[in-house]
């Protein structure tokens, strides 16, 4: 995704304007006042550094254990070796108890809910943008780097800002400009086969083992990762005991499946775990997973739309059901190598839990429907009837009288809803054994509370039941079959909101300066007005194409071609000036004629020449007296190559030839 570049001309009066205004620089969050999560993930990268220096150390000793045969010395070695192995032992118990914690968002409001599973984000290191940018602006394109110190300075400060971002909404716009300039630094430095040059380094969130490479796609994808990364955290934090809570929050889940759907369709070669298929596969259907929870979560919320008695109950326990079946494919999906080998095992427990505490509840709402509704709510619910709420279609004798028939369909309500609260019941005591089991999920207090309670009413409505009919034994109740009315969709984030303006936008065009292309810059050359004009046709804008050039003609005289690319009139940078402009300055000059200077698009393997034509791109922004107009250059021998035009340039109209007389 490439934001749209502006179109008008980036003269030196309007750069104060396109870059930032004086005073207002872009800040992420103070990295002293980081969140507990922030704070893991800098120990674990701690820790994974002064692993990798006592390997590094290990390695050193043992090479000179081998090498030597001094028998001091290599008692000396032994003994540093056990050190360093003791020291090794040491860290990799203490990064086995960091992965292990499960450190969860409480979300806001005082409604208690289940906690949700957000992810950190990754991090990474400092980075100098300063030389590889410098190199290619004054080497591919010409251009006095110098100049450009405060767009380098700009990018800078815009990725030392989203290394902290702040957790919300303010935090999301930061990411995403970045990521649309790294789309813009894409388009316009990367070439097919060169890269910046730059190592980017970031930290596994899921592991915090340090991941480097020097593709720009790298630094995409991280800076992706953590967009939906965000959304995940601002998913778990929202107050779902109110409907506008839910709905951000089933929004903020949407966009972060949709971000991890994104990131695994379009990088292949992941250097880190948790930027592999796999593990985006995993967090998508999690990300999903939340989502149709916070649907579930809405439904329990007072509303004079929502369907009341029967139906309401009914759609419940099917939705309660369906909440069920997506956290056991996540479960299973995270028991499956190479993910279970890095995913925090807190969150494989958690997973777990929540599918036999939703599996219970769809069996404790099928409880409900059988329990509290009358007899006349089996003409109203014909699901009543059917065998996922485990009720005979017609109980007793055909022939047996009516209140007979009434007394039985009574005893095998009461019969059947005993039984979904039998299921209910263990279901809930299970997810709470696997709570117990794990010791950092026994540190969530919230989670135990929700579970208790649930236990606490299943158990109240059971044992009045068991009053009423001691004697009878309850039925084995089946399955509830999944079932939502409101399916979330995986929703991609919404980049195009950030609107940004490319940094180095003075350099020209994409679609003709970038590192993709090759060019020759010719001129200043003098055309002067002929009889029947300048003899070229115009087209396109930004930069304007020379579409024709009549044979014989003054342009045809002073050495232009058909394909070139006005970049430069009278002196005056027009690069990103728009057809009409470009035809209003030549039909304003005199019987004096104009100074043009143009570019030249080379093939892929033609090197910029030197010699009469200046290599560089910097005179155009030099003035008219420093310039000059020299003498019209001569007409070049060397076949023209065939050029296509540009995307502009097709759509844009053809124009007329210039006359002398406008």
């Amino acid at each position: 995704m490439i934001p749209e570049e502006r179109t008008d001309d980036p003269g030196s009066g309007e750069e104060s304007a396109r870059l930032q205004p004086a005073g207002s620089v872009r800040k992420g969050r103070d990295p002293l006042a980081q969140t507990p999560r922030g704070r893991l993930q800098s120990r674990r990268a701690q820790v994974h550094q002064q692993i990798n220096k006592e390997l590094r150390m290990r390695t050193g000793a043992e090479n000179l254990y081998r090498a030597t045969s001094n028998a001091w010395v290599r008692e000396t070695v032994a003994l540093e070796l056990s050190y360093v192995n003791s020291s090794l032992q040491l860290l990799k118990e203490e990064l086995e108890e960091l992965n292990g914690s499960a450190e969860v968002d409480r979300p806001e409001g005082e409604g208690v809910s289940v906690p949700m599973i957000p992810l950190g984000l990754k991090e990474t290191k400092e980075l100098d943008w300063s030389t590889p940018l410098r190199e290619l602006i004054s080497g591919h394109f010409g251009e006095d780097s110098a100049s450009y110190e405060a767009e380098i300075r700009e990018l800078e400060d815009l990725r030392q800002a989203i290394r902290t971002p702040s957790r919300g909404e303010a935090g999301l716009e930061l990411l995403m400009a970045y990521y649309n300039q790294l789309c813009f630094l894409d388009a316009r430095f990367i070439a097919p086969t060169r890269n910046l040059g730059l190592l980017f380094q970031w930290y596994d969130s899921l592991t915090g083992v340090p991941a480097q490479q020097r593709a720009l796609a790298f630094e995409k994808g991280s800076v992706l990762f953590n967009i939906g990364a965000l959304y995940t955290q601002i998913g778990a934090r929202q107050d779902r005991s109110c409907p506008e809570g839910t709905r951000r929050a089933i929004e903020a889940f949407q966009r972060a499946a949709g971000a991890f759907s994104l990131l695994r369709e379009n990088f292949a070669r992941a250097p880190s775990p948790d930027m592999s298929p796999a593990s985006l596969s995993t967090l998508e259907r999690l990300m999903a997973a939340q989502a149709q929870e916070c649907v579930f979560e809405g439904l329990l919320l007072p509303s004079t739309e929502a369907p009341q008695g029967c139906l309401a109950q009914l759609r419940l326990a099917q939705e309660a059901a369906q909440v069920a079946a997506e956290y056991r494919l996540v479960h299973r999906t995270m028991a499956q190598p190479p993910v279970r080998d890095y995913v925090p095992f807190p969150w494989t427990t958690l997973v777990r839990v929540k599918a036999e505490y939703f599996r219970a509840l769809a069996h404790y709402h099928a409880a409900v429907v059988l329990c509290d509704s009358p007899p006349a709510a089996e003409v109203d619910c014909p699901a009543l009837s059917q065998a996922f709420l485990g009720l005979p279609a017609t109980p007793g004798p055909p022939g047996a009288a009516p209140q007979e028939q009434e007394g039985r369909r009574m005893l095998a309500r009461s019969r059947a809803g005993k039984a979904h609260l039998k299921r209910a019941i263990l279901g809930q005591e299970e997810a709470l054994r696997l709570h117990a089991v794990c010791r950092a999920l026994r540190s969530v207090d919230l989670l135990q509370a929700v579970l208790a309670q649930a236990l606490r009413r299943s158990l109240a409505r059971y044992s009045e039941l068991d009053r009423e009919d001691d004697f009878l034994e309850a039925t084995e109740a089946p399955d509830i079959p999944p079932k939502t009315q409101q399916k979330p969709e995986i929703r991609a984030p919404s980049f195009s909101r950030v609107k940004v303006t490319d940094i180095f936008h003075r350099l020209g065009p994409l679609s003709v300066f970038s590192a993709k292309n090759c060019w020759r810059l010719v001129g200043p050359v003098h055309v002067t007005r002929g009889e029947a004009g300048f003899g070229l046709t115009l087209r396109g804008d930004a930069p304007v194409l020379i579409a024709a050039v009549i044979p014989g003609g003054p342009a045809a005289a002073a050495g232009l071609r058909e394909g070139d690319y006005i970049v430069s009139l009278n002196g005056r940078p027009c690069k990103w000036w728009k057809h009409a402009e470009v035809v209003a300055q030549l039909k304003g000059v005199g019987d004096e004629g104009a100074s043009l200077q143009v570019v030249t698009l080379l093939p892929r393997a033609e090197p910029p020449s030197t010699g009469e034509h200046r290599p560089a791109l910097g005179a155009l922004l030099r003035g008219q007296k420093e310039c000059g107009r020299g003498p019209p250059a001569p007409g070049r021998a060397s076949p023209r190559p065939l050029l296509g035009w540009s995307r502009k340039a097709k759509r844009g109209k053809t124009r007329g030839r210039l006359s002398p007389h406008p």
